[in-house]
């Protein structure tokens, strides 16, 4: 039997073996300190941190030893060693020996290094053996009379299912097995749950203290980890979800087998605790069986232990490389593949620098000693060989490594700036550094390297946690959130530009009475800081409630979007009702302003905009609300409220002429002025009200986001009489904005009516008795445009041409003979109106005296005040004599006669450019009544007569006359001029008209006073 074979014994071995969570390590802490001394080996650096320092609790800092790769602290009193199991010795001599995590004999990568010291490292009194159920068959094979010992696991362990990933409990770790992999879920629990912790088995022990700190202090609710979490960290999980179920071995891609899924699953649960286990979407669900295995622990057996000869042979490179692959002789072991150490000799053995150097035994030792440096950085053999080369001839030329390449090393490491890729390529670097200097032996000044690496890596270990909270944990979301769970009273602050703050975090915006959170999560933890917040601010909804109510109306401003804003800030919005003049208000505010508090707001704000309409459309309110308008019109008035102060005339002139003048002048006193073209309150054409006007209609008619909302009141207050029309805005925004629309342009209608006011005394005047009136100078009541009506409309000669048309009034094309009868005509009009303007005073003079108004009452000497029932009488009759002469001529076709609202179609261009006709125009009768133009379909042509000046009609498809409707023809006897009865009809209207105006005058009437002091003025 060998020598190897004559060691392995397992008298005074104790393997105390079993599932996650059955208290293995806590147990062996306990035996240690009963002994004299003792060392244990764990298998990670932070596990081996976890137990020092619960040790140091136990029997203090003086009596406890810590050994790494990279640190070393050993007290000369120290009477227990915790190290990793790779800086255990191989030979000891103390009472207690402990090795945990022993199922990693199996592994291939450090496999042989943890078989080592199962097989040779013993205690004087007490050896124990801490790893899975699956080592009992190996280690009763390899070590016989080994005492097994089984534990069972404190708590179950139960199948959670697949879950998303935003979908997971509380307290869950989710385990993936690439650094990328573990960034993307940290950056998506971040961003859906506030954040997560990170731990990675190449972040620095300082660094995944920190973050599993993090975790444990409830700061964070999830942990993002590699298979590290497997290996003895004690954390409270309560859910463990596979992202990834394959990893890199370190030689190639393959599934975890069932005890390596069972070893990571069973960190779920703590102590008495129940824990479950799950995947989530990215991983297909374990089937039955794998689920019953990992939930009763029935996993296969270890059945080979990684091994690597003890013996070397340093006689000669070529020796040392034939030790290392000597082949186990007992059976259960199997020969390990070339770890780090062994493929950097491999490299180094082909280096004629290193090889020459390597000729004797203490040379080979020490290279085989540098050979052990670990590859932190992850980088490639043949670099970490090149690395390790050059300390070599280091050591063997000087007899120390170079400290000044090494203070450039360092120096190059020593920066904090960089992202997390970078640290921790920094904080591997100087892990390399830190190992070499606590190598016996290495440097001259060893103290001096390992205080100042060590605080170098410190520095930069806290600078990759703060890199990794800042990237992957809301701060705001875990403080709040820690303090939801502790159930503990929050202190809230609003600045004055309403940004909120919860125990001094920047949480959201308070506008108005709305919160609005901007912690940047989502999900139950966003609704969590949300309703914190808002349960915070109780205080702050009351004391703002307050102070809306006992605010002034300056403070708040009703936008033409109908929200109410208090401060700038949302606080209602409008709604409509059944009543036009009375929206219904509806409250923006979370549901925390509730009781009296939100009554007052409620109360205050209603009040607010009553009294806005109440203000502004102060003329529409009162008609609205009047009591002393009875009969029809009362419903006169309820239709002008209804269309917001401007009705067409023509819409109702059977009302207005069933009205007798009480019923009149009682609409007259309450601002309502009979125009020609429109029944209107000019006070209501003013921007302020027209705004109200348009906001209100679309409340009623969901037109606050029509085309052209809003867009023609600034014109409105701009002072523009008319406007180009758009033809994408809604029509009804030109009438709600005071403009009548009329094809290409709109004219404010107020404007309109002093056109009226215009165009009247041009189809009504006759020179005075003994005046030489030129013959057919006023056939058919004809006028030409005027300079002045295109002034007060602000429009063009085509404009006007428009204007007219939309208006209803008709075009004929003038002969020369009859242009230069009307201009004699106005020529003799102007110089009779400039004769009487000097004793216009003294007209006025006499009126007033007589407390009479003149007849003609333009627009602008419209006011508020309520006029004597006398003036309304004579003011009445006045406009509706002439509203009523310009409205009753009979209708006639008329190629220039178009629809309300419809553009006339462009003229055909003519190969020679003419001069354009001159078009005098006359009132179109009836055919001002849209009723009437409505029928009128089609487009008349005009062909002018020769030598006689008449023009031939040729009706359009559809066109119908009111009286007859039938068509007109087209052409033949007496075309053009229409049904005989028509004609007749219109004949003994304007008798009638005559007849009328030829009734003897009340001698007390105004009208009588007012001709007589005119014909006394001619004498």
């Amino acid at each position: 039997m060998n020598s190897e074979a004559m060691i392995l014994s397992g008298r005074g071995v104790t393997a105390m073996l079993g599932p996650t969570n059955t208290g293995k390590t806590h147990f062996a802490i306990e035996r240690m300190v009963a002994h004299s001394s003792g060392i244990i080996g764990l298998p990670l650096r932070l596990l081996a941190r976890e137990v020092y320092t619960r040790l140091v609790e136990r029997v203090g800092v003086n009596r406890v030893a810590l050994i790494t790769g990279e640190e070393k602290i050993a007290p000369k009193t120290a009477r227990y060693s915790v190290c990793t199991v790779e800086a255990m010795p191989r030979e000891t001599d103390v009472a207690f020996v402990a090795i945990d995590e022993v199922q990693l004999a199996g592994d291939l990568e450090r496999g042989h290094i943890f078989t080592d010291r199962i097989l040779h490292l013993r205690g004087r009194e007490e050896t124990l053996l801490l790893g899975s159920a699956t080592m009992k068959p190996i280690l009763r094979q390899l070590l016989p009379g080994v005492s097994i010992v089984e534990r069972p696991r404190l708590s179950s362990l139960f199948y959670g299912g697949q879950k998303k990933i935003t979908r997971l409990p509380r307290r869950s770790a989710i385990v993936a097995f690439s650094s990328d992999e573990v960034y993307a879920i940290a950056e998506l629990i971040r961003r859906q749950r506030g954040g997560a912790a990170v731990v990675l088995g190449a972040l620095s022990p300082r660094t995944r203290n920190a973050q599993v700190e993090l975790y444990q202090n409830g700061d964070v609710e999830y942990l993002v980890a590699t298979d590290a979490i497997g290996m003895g960290l004690n954390l409270d999980v309560d859910h463990v979800a596979f992202a990834q179920d394959r990893k890199f071995d370190g030689h190639q891609y393959r599934n975890l087998n069932a005890g390596e899924l069972g070893q990571i699953a069973g960190r779920a649960g703590r102590h008495m605790r129940d824990g479950t286990f799950g995947v989530t979407s990215r991983v297909p669900p374990f089937d039955e069986e794998l689920v019953e295995r990992l939930e009763t622990h029935q996993f296969d057996p270890v059945k080979v232990l990684q091994w690597r000869s003890k013996a070397l042979d340093f006689s000669s490179l070529h020796a040392l490389k034939a030790s290392l692959d000597e082949v186990p002789r007992v059976q259960g072991l199997t020969r390990a593949l070339p770890a780090v150490d062994q493929r950097a000799l491999e490299f180094l053995a082909r280096n004629p620098a290193v090889a020459g150097k390597a000729d004797r035994r203490d040379r080979i030792e020490t290279l085989w000693d540098a050979c052990a440096l670990p590859d932190y950085r992850r980088i490639t053999s043949a670099q970490h060989a090149d690395l390790i080369a050059s300390l070599y001839l280091d050591l063997v030329e000087h007899g120390t490594v170079d400290e000044d390449f090494l203070a450039k090393q360092v120096r190059h490491a020593d920066r904090t700036d960089g992202e997390i890729d970078t640290l921790s390529a920094r904080i591997a670097q100087i892990r390399t550094w830190t190992y070499v200097s606590n190598r016996p032996g290495w440097l001259a000044d060893p103290t001096h390297w390992q205080e100042k690496t060590r605080k170098i890596e410190d520095r930069l270990s806290d600078a990759l946690h703060e890199r990794l909270t800042k990237r992957f944990v809301d701060r705001r979301t875990s403080v709040l959130m820690k303090r939801l769970r502790e159930n503990a009273m929050l202190e809230a602050e609003v600045s004055v530009n309403g940004d909120v703050f919860v125990e001094g975090h920047h949480v959201g915006e308070l506008a108005g009475f709305r919160f609005k959170a901007v912690t940047g999560a989502e999900g139950p933890d966003a609704k969590a800081i949300e309703a914190a917040a808002l349960k915070a601010l109780a205080l702050e909804f009351e004391a703002r409630a307050a102070r809306l109510h006992a605010s002034g109306n300056s403070d708040l401003v009703l936008d033409s979007s109908g929200t109410v804003r208090w401060l700038g800030d949302p606080v209602a919005r409008l709604v409509a009702s059944d009543n036009i003049l009375r929206p219904r208000i509806v409250l923006l505010a979370d549901e925390q302003l509730t009781g009296a508090a939100r009554d007052h707001v409620a109360a205050r704000i209603e009040r607010y905009v009553a009294h806005q309409i109440q203000t502004v459309l102060k003329p529409l309110d009162d008609l609205a609300n009047a009591d002393d308008i009875e009969g029809l019109a009362r419903g006169l008035a309820f239709q002008i409220v209804e269309n917001y102060g401007v009705l067409f005339r023509r819409d109702v002139s059977a009302e207005v002429k069933a009205l007798d003048q009480d019923a009149r002048a009682s609409l007259r006193r309450y601002g309502v002025r009979f125009g020609a073209y429109h029944v209107f309150m000019p006070a209501l054409l003013k921007p302020a009200p027209a705004e109200m006007i348009t906001l209100l209609w679309g409340l009623a008619n969901d037109g606050l986001d029509k085309p052209g909302y809003g867009e023609l009141i600034p014109v409105l207050a701009a002072g523009r009489t008319s406007v180009v029309t758009d033809p994408s805005y809604e029509r009804a925004f030109y009438k709600l904005a005071g403009f009548r629309y009329l094809g290409k342009r709109a004219v404010r209608i107020d404007i309109l009516e002093r056109l009226a006011d215009i165009i009247r005394p041009l189809t009504q005047w006759k020179p005075e008795a003994g005046g030489a009136q030129p013959e057919g100078a006023f056939d058919g009541q004809r006028f030409v445009t005027t300079p002045a009506m295109m002034s007060i409309l602000g429009a063009t000669p085509d404009d006007m041409e428009e204007i007219l048309k939309g208006l209803g009034y008709r075009a004929d094309v003038a002969t020369p003979e009859e242009v230069a009868k009307i201009e004699a005509a106005q020529i003799e009009r102007d110089a009779e109106k400039a004769s009487r303007q000097h004793a216009g005073i003294a007209v006025e003079t006499v009126a007033k005296r007589a407390e009479k108004p003149p007849v003609a009452s333009p627009p602008e000497a419209e006011t508020s005040e309520k006029p004597s029932a006398e003036e309304d009488v004579a003011v009445e009759k006045a406009e509706e004599a002439a509203a009523e002469e310009a409205a009753a001529q009979p209708a006639a076709p008329a190629e220039a006669s178009l629809p309300e609202g419809e553009a006339a179609a462009p003229r055909e261009e003519k190969e020679e450019e003419e001069p354009k006709p001159v078009l005098l125009w006359r009132p179109g009768g009836r055919g001002h009544n849209d009723r009437n133009r409505q029928q009128h379909h089609g487009r008349g042509q005009r062909n002018e007569g020769r030598g006689r000046g008449q023009q031939n009609r040729k009706g359009g498809d559809g066109e119908h006359h009111e009286r007859s409707g039938k068509p007109g023809g087209k052409g033949g006897k007496g075309g053009g001029k229409g049904p005989r009865r028509e004609r007749n009809d219109g004949d003994n209207k304007q008798r009638e008209q005559r007849r009328e105006r030829d009734k003897p005058i009340d001698p007390d009437s105004p009208f009588a006073k007012l001709a007589a002091l005119k014909a006394q003025m001619k004498r």
